[in-house]
């Protein structure tokens, strides 16, 4: 490994951009990305109250402690990290606890709430009592997923918070950006943007910034500055398809380097097309069970808990 820039020995090479860097330049390449991400989608205003999804895992621990640094310059901002308990044994117990080791340790509040507040049902007893029906049930990871995004906004909105922080990479959008394609489903290639036409006071803005920056970076990042997450993997990932999706992504990364910022740019070239054909904002109407704002009749979480038999009756933490 050859010098850095700055005369230093060099530690990573990054390989989408050609750089050798040393551990001190690599450290403040991360955080000045995060900061030009911030600026160059205009994320946060000085006076937002910003709830931070805050899982435990390397990523969101790291955006953490990144975006702890950027809001202490802003005095008037405040942020809250919020994490969701799904409700999976021998899992969630030893992140929530690493969440709350970070939160302390930066003096930020934390927030739990959990399925079984939202929903009445852990994410365990839902994958169970799928599995009780005859039909074949639909991968773990979908249920979370749609139900995750319900609980975090629910939470966010009792706390009054203007945008929600989500932690994801690089490689979860370039992997998501797929996942979309391969379903037909282009129009959420830009529902992660606050661009977005979807307006409605119920929904709380979501913002990525680190939505530039590839996750062994992060892990590296982690490493460096001797963060501790946790890192344990969700024992219902294996059943999902972003498992092959990411799987063939490294590997053309590692055949083509710059592939996943290839496919961010032409994700965003087709997003501001797309927005482009219309300039009316997406009304958004109410949930006919949860009376949470949907574009459709019932909303899909209430959907998905509807076809196994799980709807309750309570609509919020």
């Amino acid at each position: 490994m050859q010098q850095c820039e700055c005369g230093k020995k060099a530690v990573y090479f990054q390989k989408h951009s050609g750089q050798k860097l040393c551990k001190r330049c690599f450290l403040d390449s991360i955080e000045k990305k995060v900061r030009k991400t911030i600026s160059k989608h205009k994320m946060f205003q000085e006076n937002n109250r910003i709830a931070f999804a805050l899982s435990g895992g390397k990523d969101s621990v790291t955006l953490l402690h990144i975006l702890h640094g950027i809001e202490e310059k802003f005095h008037n901002t405040e942020m809250i990290a919020v994490t969701i308990d799904e409700g999976i044994v021998d899992y969630r117990e030893d992140a929530t606890a690493i969440a709350k080791e970070n939160t302390n340790q930066l003096g930020i509040e934390h927030v739990i709430g959990s399925f079984h507040d939202v929903f009445g049902a852990s994410l365990d007893q839902i994958i169970e009592k799928a599995d009780s029906l005859k039909e074949k049930r639909l991968a773990a990871c979908t249920y979370c997923g749609v139900l995750r995004r319900k609980a975090i906004n629910i939470v966010s909105r009792n706390l009054n918070a203007d945008i929600i922080v989500t932690a994801h990479n690089l490689d979860d959008i370039a992997q998501t950006i797929l996942i979309n394609l391969i379903r037909g489903d282009i129009w959420r290639l830009g529902r992660d943007l606050k661009s977005s036409k979807m307006i409605d006071s119920r929904m709380i803005p979501r913002v990525k910034p680190a939505r530039e920056i590839p996750e062994k970076e992060l892990t590296l990042y982690a490493y460096y500055r001797g963060l501790n997450y946790h890192g344990g993997s969700c024992p219902y990932s294996i059943e999902a398809l972003r498992g092959d999706i990411r799987n063939f992504l490294n590997l053309m990364e590692v055949k083509r380097p710059g592939t996943l910022f290839t496919l961010l740019k032409t994700s965003e070239k087709i997003s501001k097309a797309l927005q482009l054909q219309s300039s009316q904002p997406i009304i958004l109407g109410s949930c006919e069970y949860c009376a949470e704002p949907t574009q459709r009749q019932m909303c899909k979480a209430c959907e998905l808990l509807g076809n196994i038999d799980l709807l309750n009756e309570n609509k919020s933490v």
